[in-house]
């Protein structure tokens, strides 16, 4: 038995799974949001290029972190597998693995937004967890080699513990869930909060076309659009939420929760979307959100003349730096405590999260804020910024087909077209459609309560029999048609003309 790779292969895994179960269980307790595979796995995040990130998302849209986490559980599976060969050699070979493993656990939970010492106890229990777990289970395949005579008993011993290592691991695991499970605490606060000034107003009526398959103008929440960079999500309780606000100030402010609802609410209908949005892409929607206006916040506390930004930082670590200007003119930029009538899901920010019209998520729309500092972009610089996405980030003007869609086959005549299209802060004029290069034809639109939403749009148009391209473009009301020219999101947004290809028989 012991000449076999399996039982030393099995011991290592078992150990480490076991390791795991106990780290996990530990976090959990200790209601520390980033257990050390989740901060290894956001440390990934940390460390991979711009380029590489972007490629990521456009591959995997919402199961990127799924993927990430699993590619780091199996390379895990594999250490712990060396480990219990290595094992066959010595029992000190193995802790060279367990060490290792250990160390880049603890290095990635102590680079994290706020780590103490409490949030490295994980990692530590974890690792004895390996070393004695996993001596109990060579102790009985090391006697074997000694004693080959007795090799029939010391494999029920072996099977014996392995079968009592994996009881327990998978108990502790559960144990650890249920314990810790401040997620669905916090989602119980959320759902019994009631935030004076928030109404559940509906979109009008006329925002809509009525054309069967374009995006709803009121983006459901469970629908919106997802981008951040964290694995496990912030669960904060109201009143234990609080934001500072220093720097380039008069005076110093620190909010809680509740002094922020006590102060005037503003609900604004407000389109956000991503910087890594593709020409023709989802990750956009529109919705009605309410918070106070940083405008106001920021007028009472006195801000320097010499401040031209400000650095937000999200309870994850998370940070951007967001013109100043962007935050004090006329537009709703606001600390959101609502989407759509009810208090923030916590994927978008519970219980509060920064909104700016007119600005890419990356550089405005900080989730789980929980610091404002007035400075300079001379003195901050952002989490996108860093891997080379520009500084500034505002929306350009954009245009979608949603109906029908690219490859559709489609009734010769009079066809029906239809999609969205969009300029924040600034409002669409006009949108155009045209038909294998002939003429621009002007689509209908649907009104809109502001410039900061995007617009429906339709238009019908005869199509022959054969197949053809169609492809929309936007007019800005500031006059600026949208280009041609296409580019890739990077550095500060894709730029291009949705097209797509039907066929009318």
């Amino acid at each position: 038995m012991t000449t076999r790779r399996t039982p030393w292969v099995l011991a290592g895994v078992l150990a480490g799974l076991s390791g795991l179960a106990t780290s996990y269980a530990t976090a959990g307790v200790l209601t520390i949001r980033e257990a050390p595979v989740v901060a290894v796995a956001e440390q990934v995040i940390k460390l991979t290029p711009g380029a590489a990130a972007e490629r990521a998302i456009s591959i995997l849209g919402h199961y990127d972190k799924p993927a990430l986490v699993t590619g780091i559980l199996v390379l895990l599976l594999a250490c712990f597998a060396a480990a219990g060969l290595l094992a066959r050699g010595g029992w000190w070979r193995p802790m060279l693995v367990w060490i290792a493993l250990a160390g880049l656990g603890l290095a990635s939970v102590v680079t994290q937004r706020n780590a103490g010492l409490v949030d490295a106890l994980p990692v530590l229990v974890g690792l004895v967890t390996w070393i004695t777990v996993h001596s109990a289970l060579t102790d009985a395949l090391f006697r074997e080699q000694r004693r080959p005579e007795l090799a029939s008993r010391e494999r029920r011993v072996f099977l014996m513990v392995a079968g009592a290592v994996s009881v327990a691991s998978v108990g502790i695991a559960v144990a650890g869930r249920f314990v810790g499970a401040g997620r669905r605490h916090v989602e119980v606060s959320r759902r019994l909060l009631r935030i004076p000034g928030v109404t559940r107003r509906q979109a009008p009526a006329a925002t809509s076309l009525g054309l069967r398959g374009t995006a709803p103008w009121q983006t459901p929440n469970e629908d919106f659009y997802r981008i951040d960079t964290t694995i496990a999500l912030p669960t904060i309780e109201p009143e234990e939420w609080s934001l500072r606000i220093h720097g380039l100030v008069d005076r110093e402010l620190t909010l809680t929760y509740s002094d922020l609802v006590a102060r005037r609410m503003t609900e604004s209908w407000i389109t956000l979307n991503c910087v890594s949005n593709e020409v023709g892409g989802g990750l956009i929607g529109n919705a009605r959100w309410s918070g106070i206006r940083i405008a106001d916040l920021l007028a009472d506390l006195g801000v320097s003349a010499d401040a031209d930004c400000v650095l937000q930082t999200s309870h994850d670590g998370w940070f951007c730096a967001t013109p100043l200007e962007t935050l004090t003119d006329d537009r709703d930029a606001m600390l959101a405590v609502a989407m759509n009538g009810r208090p923030l899901p916590i994927e978008h920010g519970f219980p509060v999260r920064t909104i700016v019209p007119g600005l890419y998520g990356y550089v405005s729309a900080t989730k789980w804020v929980v610091d404002y500092e007035v400075t300079t972009f001379d003195q901050a610089v952002g989490y996108w910024t860093t891997k080379g996405w520009s500084a500034e980030g505002p929306v350009k003007i954009a245009s979608r087909i949603d109906v029908p869609r690219s490859g559709d086959d489609v009734s010769a005549g009079a066809v029906s077209f239809g999609g969205v299209a969009w300029r924040q802060h600034t409002g669409i004029a006009a949108v155009e459609v045209q038909v294998d290069g002939n003429e621009w034809e002007r689509a209908e639109l649907g009104e809109v309560p502001s410039v900061d939403t995007w617009v429906q749009w339709a238009v019908t148009l005869d199509l022959t029999e054969g197949d053809h391209e169609v492809r929309v473009r936007a007019i800005g009301k500031d006059g600026e048609t949208q280009t041609s020219v296409v580019a890739s999101p990077d550095p500060d947004g894709s730029t291009g003309l949705h097209t797509i290809e039907v066929s009318a028989s």
